[in-house]
């Protein structure tokens, strides 16, 4: 018998769109963050992040197919994004997982590559 992908084990693409939910309604009442989002894409950014993260924690490789590879910093690269940025992006992440009912050492895993993800993306010195 296989072991479950962290994927299954949070629940599927049920949980990464609850996750990205909640994160982008956070994002849209950030004063840093909210300019970053044109208006026009923030449903097409958070179908997205919703894809990659589903894939990266092995779900349906949804992201690839359309996108190709994710190249994470050069498709963030037209973004300003220093350390305010990506505290910004880092609070609204915590407040989205903190609301997400999964097991703790889940959310440690979940947590860890967050972070670190996060820190890839700074492009601009302070």
């Amino acid at each position: 018998m296989s072991e479950l992908s962290f994927y299954e084990q949070v629940g599927g693409e049920k949980f990464f769109s609850d996750l990205v939910s909640q994160f982008y309604a956070h994002v849209v009442t950030d004063p840093i963050l909210r300019p970053m989002y044109p208006e026009s894409d923030l449903k097409g950014a958070a179908q997205r992040l919703k894809m990659f993260l589903a894939q990266y924690w092995g779900g349906p490789t949804s992201y690839q197919e359309a996108r190709g590879h994710p190249r994470l910093r050069m498709r963030h690269a037209e973004f300003h994004i220093n350390q305010v940025a990506h505290d910004a992006w880092l609070n609204a992440m915590r407040q989205a997982v903190a609301g997400m009912d999964m097991d703790a050492a889940l959310q440690t895993q979940l947590w860890s590559y967050i972070e670190m993800a996060a820190d890839a993306m700074i492009n601009q010195p302070d």
